[in-house]
């Protein structure tokens, strides 16, 4: 079983970063992508990025484009993902997300709050 725990969150003023950490235990090689999804009161949960397996397959949500990075280790078994230009409407919750092989996995989650 593989399990995800997510790192970094916190409070940050507008314009501030953060870097958030997911580490997958368990059976990891089982893992064909990961990423990062989050959900804010009030709405629906929303693609943040997600990378595939050798790191050339990227993708980012709109809101986030050219703010947020993702990278993963060689290992396929941590993914970041570096947060620059934070605004308000970037607090949420942020997930962490890993398709497996037997099924996706979601972590608990990891408050980031933008405020002045």
């Amino acid at each position: 079983q593989v399990q995800l725990q997510e790192s970094g969150g916190g409070l940050v003023e507008p314009g501030g970063s953060l870097r958030l950490s997911c580490a997958a235990s368990g059976s990891s090689a089982s893992i064909q992508a990961m990423g990062w999804y989050r959900q804010a009161p009030g709405k629906e949960r929303e693609l943040v990025a997600r990378i595939r397996t050798g790191g050339r397959d990227i993708l980012y949500g709109d809101s986030v484009k050219g703010r947020f990075t993702i990278s993963r280790n060689n290992a396929y078994n941590r993914v970041y993902l570096q947060m620059n230009a934070l605004k308000i409407e970037d607090t949420a919750v942020y997930y962490c997300w890993a398709p497996t092989t037997w099924g996706t996995v979601w972590g608990q989650g990891t408050q980031v709050t933008v405020s002045s």
